[in-house]
Formats: structure tokens, sequence, C-alpha cells
């Protein structure tokens, strides 16, 4: 009977145990999701384009934006022939 105690004590405790470190692995979870969210948060905002424009400004930036006629539409089908180089002059 007291060796039942003992190991009902000891798997108590193991159970306690674990469970704290499931309790920090969650924990632990959670700020890793919310530093996920803060730096999708963050990637947008640096991908905004007005955002860059602005930026760009105030950098003292010489770059400028271009006209609708230089912009160039470009197919967005895969090309038929998957080499790169032809053989045929």
């Amino acid at each position: 009977m007291a060796a039942g105690g003992v190991l009902n004590g000891f798997y108590k405790n193991s159970q306690i145990r674990v469970r704290r470190e499931i309790d920090v692995i969650d924990r632990n979870m959670e700020h890793c999701q919310l530093e996920i969210c803060t730096a999708k948060m963050r990637m947008d905002q640096l991908l905004n384009r007005f955002e860059i424009r602005k930026q760009l400004e105030q950098n003292g930036s010489t770059l400028r934006p271009l006209s609708l006629t230089f912009v160039e539409e470009i197919d967005s089908a895969p090309p038929s022939r998957r080499s790169v180089a032809s053989v045929a002059p």
C-alpha cells in the first residue's frame, strides 16, 4: 500500500510537470502567433505603394512615377516551348 501511495504521488507530480510544460508551450505558441500577425501587418505596411511613395519622397529619391505609355503587358500564359535556346537559325 505504501508503494502504491508513493507511485501515486510520483505519477501525480509527473502529470503536474507535464501540464506546466504544456502551459509554457501554449504561451509560447500564442506569443509566436502574435509575432507572426505583427510581422504580416508590418510587411503589408512596407509593401503599401502609397507608403513607399511617401518614404521615397522623404528620403529625397530621384525616382518618379512612370507614364502608362511605358507599361508593357506580358502574357501570363506559359510559353509552348520549354527550351531556353533554339538550334534553328
